[in-house]
């Protein structure tokens, strides 16, 4: 909450300079953000809807039975294409990992999941497009399921 209070204090401090600096300038800037803003607005939407109806379908207890400790290679796959398609907030992720673990859920399995709902953004790869182009968005997802992939074949062979 601190962190958030500081934040907007600075940017508000900040503005506020501006605006006396160059009102001009100021007000331009503030109009073009406002206009980017409402056009990203639809696709934070579509995400923010598509959030919430993945934390009502993927329960924990379901994605524990898909990615249990005896599921293999599997249950990995599994974990990396959920964690890729499913967009959580990354305040969930952690506490997900723990109560998947609690249920009987395997490491390599869970840190699978959590890697690739960090890394992986498939939902989100419309709106990467249009703001860093197509190939951007395409070789920054596959690179990101790849460090998933081998962070959790490590994690298997370390805690495996």
């Amino acid at each position: 909450m601190a962190n958030g209070i500081a934040l907007y204090g600075t940017v508000l401090l900040l503005t506020t300079l501006s605006f006396y600096k160059d009102r001009q300038k100021t007000r331009a800037a503030l109009a073009k953000s406002w206009k980017m803003f409402l056009n990203l607005l639809p696709d934070l939407l579509a995400i923010m809807l598509f959030v919430g109806v993945s934390l009502s379908v993927l329960t924990p207890a379901a994605i524990s039975s898909m990615i249990g400790e005896t599921s293999g290679w599997m249950g990995m796959g599994s974990a990396l294409l959920i964690g890729s398609v499913a967009l959580i907030p990354s305040f969930i992720v952690f506490p997900l990992g723990a109560t998947l673990v609690e249920n009987g859920a395997g490491l390599a399995q869970v840190a699978a999941l959590m890697a690739s709902l960090m890394a992986v953004g498939v939902v989100t790869i419309p709106l990467e497009s249009r703001l860093f182009g197509k190939r951007f968005a395409y070789a920054r997802n596959a690179s990101a399921f790849l460090m998933c992939l081998l962070f959790a074949l490590l994690v298997s062979e370390v805690l495996g």
